[in-house]
Parts: structure tokens; C-alpha cells; sequence
């Protein structure tokens, strides 16, 4: 039997050391010298490269904490902004078992697509949830808590647009009477410009009546008030004009407080049981281009950049009645 060297004996000395079991220790050594190719400086450049990608990698945060980081990036976005990322992260840790306490760098593509489709139901929402849950691992990207993006390989759900039916002549009839009378008009104003002037809801809630010029018949949209961060002035036309004469209202806002809780009180009391959103957007348009037979002009008024949209979805001419009855 070979007797074991001085030199053997001293590297299972070492060995022994580490508190690992020999064997073990042994077979990481060799492991780390096949990666080096057999050279010992080689494989201890393995085994620091190594070393600090661990570290980096255990460099991270759970979930819930990225949320907060990355709402606090968005300080100074939009209060409807902050609204929608901050619903759509809590349901996603609300349905999602265990996500809030998950490291992000760990969290995959397939996890992230299960997530999406777990959380949410629609097409819709489950697009725009794919959205806000990128934004979280984008902030996570740049404070170095994972590397990549995993949702940038989770497929975009298709959303299929369906044309909106528009409100009829007597509906329209009943819901203007019903904001007539309903917390004393005081939704009368902003009912009139979303009908007669194509403003979204959440952009009318924005308005003060400092940006209404009845006497240039205009509407001035900011930027900071505009869904999609363009600016633009809307015409106020001979319904809407007599409608906003009989507000009497000169200064504050349009709309009163808790505007959305209001305006979905006003439209039940008014009959309708089933919404769709942006109705009136779509009723203008079509009332619009039926009368004044200009895309263009359709195109500045609600604010798009071109106007595919509205020759593809918004304009239900077949559902129009009496255009130039509307506009009187």
C-alpha cells in the first residue's frame, strides 16, 4: 500500500477544515479545476467569478417591496395613474398566493404569464395589468434587484375591439333631464361636455371652469388634464353652450366632489343598469361626423393622432338619428 505523502496529509488537513464533509470538499475542488481547465489559477478566477455573481444575485427584494419602490419612482404622475398601478398591484398580490413575499430575481416569464391570467379576467385588464407588472420589474432593473424583465417574453393579450353601440335619442333625452334634477344639477355641466364635446369622464373631473370660454365657445384641455398628455380646445356648440349658460357657475370646479361616485348614481337613477364606458365619447363622435362629415376635424376635437380609430371603432353611423336635431 502507498504511504500518503507529507503534502497529502496536509491537503486533507485542509480539507477537513473547511467543516465540510472530505469527500465533498474534494469533489468541489476537482469540479473547480475542470472549469479552470486544469490550471489552478484558471479555476480560482472560476470560483471568484462565481462568488460575485452569488452576491449579486442574492442581491434583491421581494415583491411587495418593488411595488413600493416603484410607486414611489411615479410620484408626481397623475392621481389616476398612481390609482391604476396601485389597484392593479394589490389584486395581483391579493390573488397571487405567496407573490408579495417573492424575491423579483427569481420570479420567471411562465410565473409572470400565470400571475396575469390569475389575477385578472379580461383581455383588457389582463393587457394592462401586463403593463403595470413590467413597470415593477422595470424600477426592479434599475436598482439592481434582478436582471432582466421577465414580462418582456410574456405574449400581449389580444384585445378584439367591438364597435359601441351609442345612446339613442331618447335615452339621451333621459339622462339629461335626470342630471337636470339629480344633487341639484351640480353634474349637469360635465354630463354636457362629455356629450357634446367628447370629453373622458376622468378628464372632465380635472376641469375648473377657468378653462371654459363661453364667449370664444372653447374648452381648453392641458396636458396635464388630457388621458393621453396632448393638448387640445374642443368646441363648445349651440347645445352645449346654452347648457353650460344655465350652470350660472363662474369659478371652482365642474364637477362636484366625488365626482365618479355621482356620476354612477346619476346614471342609474336615469335607467341605465348597464354601462359601457366612453358611450358618450363614441355618441359624440358618430352625432359628429354624421353632421359636420369631417375626419379631421373629428380627429382634433377627441384628441387622437390619426384617425384609424375612429373609422374602425368609434362612429356608429347606422345607429344615428337626427344629426342636425342633436347639434340645434
Amino acid at each position: 500500500m502507498k504511504q500518503i505523502s507529507t503534502k497529502e496529509i496536509a491537503a486533507l488537513a485542509i480539507l477537513k477544515s473547511t467543516g465540510v464533509d472530505v469527500i465533498e470538499a474534494a469533489l468541489i475542488a476537482k469540479e473547480a479545476l475542470a472549469n479552470g481547465r486544469g490550471r489552478v489559477k484558471r479555476a480560482r478566477l472560476c470560483i471568484s467569478v462565481g462568488a460575485a455573481e452569488l452576491r449579486r444575485q442574492e442581491k434583491t427584494v421581494t415583491f411587495a417591496r418593488a411595488v413600493e419602490a416603484a410607486l414611489a419612482a411615479r410620484e408626481g404622475r397623475r392621481q389616476r395613474t398612481l390609482w391604476d398601478f396601485r389597484y392593479f398591484t394589490r389584486r395581483f398580490m391579493k390573488k397571487c398566493r405567496g407573490l408579495s413575499q417573492r424575491r423579483v430575481r427569481a420570479i420567471s416569464s411562465g410565473e409572470c404569464a400565470q400571475y396575469i391570467e390569475q389575477a385578472f379576467d379580461t383581455p383588457r385588464q389582463r393587457q394592462k395589468a401586463r403593463l403595470v407588472l413590467s413597470g415593477v420589474f422595470g424600477t426592479a432593473i434599475k436598482k439592481g434587484w434582478c436582471r432582466e424583465n421577465p414580462v418582456a417574453r410574456v405574449e400581449v393579450p389580444k384585445v378584439v375591439e367591438q364597435r359601441i353601440e351609442i345612446l339613442q335619442a331618447h335615452e339621451i333625452k333621459q339622462l339629461l333631464e335626470t342630471a337636470k334634477h339629480f344633487r341639484g344639477g351640480s353634474c349637469l355641466a360635465a354630463v354636457g361636455m362629455m356629450l357634446y364635446a367628447g370629453i373622458r369622464p376622468h378628464e372632465v373631473a380635472r376641469l375648473s371652469w377657468a378653462h371654459v370660454d363661453l364667449a370664444g365657445r372653447s374648452i381648453c384641455i392641458l396636458p396635464r388634464h388630457s388621458k393621453t398628455g396632448g393638448a387640445r380646445l374642443v368646441t363648445i356648440h349651440p347645445p352645449l353652450l346654452r347648457l353650460l349658460q344655465s350652470c350660472a357657475v363662474a369659478t371652482g370646479r365642474i364637477c362636484p366632489p366625488q365626482w365618479i361616485r355621482h356620476w354612477r348614481a346619476l346614471r342609474r337613477m336615469a335607467g341605465f343598469r348597464y354601462w359601457v364606458p366612453d358611450v358618450l365619447r363614441h355618441t359624440f363622435a358618430s352625432y359628429h361626423l354624421c353632421h359636420f362629415r369631417s375626419y379631421s376635424e373629428l380627429q382634433y376635437e377627441i384628441g387622437h393622432r390619426d384617425s384609424s380609430l375612429l373609422r374602425t371603432r368609434y362612429v356608429s353611423m347606422g345607429r344615428v338619428g337626427n344629426a342636425a336635431e342633436f347639434w340645434e
